[in-house]
């Protein structure tokens, strides 16, 4: 079957069978063009809670499809791909942020949107990368254990300088391969290019960006923007959108290695068996971590998410 004539398939499909498809924004582009909602993974969960579709398929990684399930519990959520992890999300275990509550007694624990639900469920807070900044500032505590990213952290005790953050050797593999050097040779390579970086990088490298931001903020910002030539510092993917979105613009990896492993197993494929039904895992938690987990959002909700 012809690339088109599956994505055509998917369509009718996805109808036939009431599925609201999510891509996120890392995904190949024929995936993206065949889903009803693309975007960052908080967005596209927000998103899900509007349809009345009463199954959703997010394609992405497993966090993204937890994160479905906690806001819109009443609907089937399934995960394209059963592998489809994030390094990230499962870099700290429950106990060991218990551990580290019990230790910085009276700290809140602000926790990335990109972490598993059960870690979710241990923590006080949760927040994205577009909404860190303002949500840790509102915290009421002084105190605040960041976790997992390092270097969002890092962004956001930078901007909230009357936070004590207590930071953990954590973060994004692929966004942590990005060094200074790697900047600097991509700007003496492009000088008239803006260079467009995710707070997930080195501190090092978000100094030398123009602009950081989240993925969303990032593609958002191109789009407006009146310059014709950027550097991307973040997964491969988006520079390969951006083309597409902004043909008569120029993008440019900040490295060619950077590109998400996880998110290249959910193929066109893969996601026309999942519409079949022959496909990916449905997505299950149990409720005491999924009630504590919605009590992280909220939160972040409640503090300006």
């Amino acid at each position: 079957m012809k690339l088109y004539e599956m994505q055509q398939e998917i369509l009718r499909l996805k109808k036939e069978n009431d599925i609201c498809i999510l891509a996120h924004s890392y995904e190949a582009r024929e995936v993206c063009e065949i889903a009803d909602f693309t975007g960052d993974s908080y967005a596209l969960s927000v998103k899900a809670k509007s349809v009345k579709n009463k199954t959703v398929l997010m394609c992405g990684v497993r966090f993204m499809a937890e994160t479905v399930k906690i806001l819109s519990p009443e609907k089937r959520v399934i995960l394209s791909h059963p592998q489809a992890g994030c390094p990230m999300a499962e870099q700290f275990t429950p106990a060991e942020i218990t551990a580290l509550k019990e230790k910085h007694h009276g700290a809140a624990v602000a926790a990335y949107v990109n972490t598993s639900a059960e870690l979710k469920a241990v923590c006080d807070v949760c927040v994205t990368s577009s909404c860190a900044v303002k949500v840790v500032c509102a915290v009421p505590q002084k105190d605040i254990i960041f976790v997992p990213d390092i270097n969002l952290g890092s962004f956001v005790a930078a901007n909230c300088p009357d936070k004590n953050i207590i930071l953990m050797p954590g973060g994004c593999p692929e966004h942590a391969k990005i060094t200074k050097e790697d900047a600097l040779s991509a700007k003496a390579a492009h000088p008239g290019a803006l260079f467009l970086v995710h707070p997930e990088c080195k501190p090092e490298v978000t100094a030398l960006a123009d602009y950081v931001g989240s993925t969303a903020g990032i593609m958002e910002y191109a789009k407006q923007s009146g310059a014709g030539e950027f550097i991307i510092g973040t997964e491969n993917s988006i520079v390969s959108h951006l083309q597409y979105d902004c043909p008569g613009k120029r993008f440019y990896p900040v490295s060619k290695e950077l590109i998400c492993e996880n998110m290249r197993l959910t193929t066109l494929p893969e996601v026309y068996l999942c519409c079949l039904g022959k496909g990916g895992e449905e997505i299950e938690i149990e409720p005491e971590i999924m009630k504590n987990a919605r009590r992280c959002i909220d939160k972040m909700i409640e503090y300006g998410g």
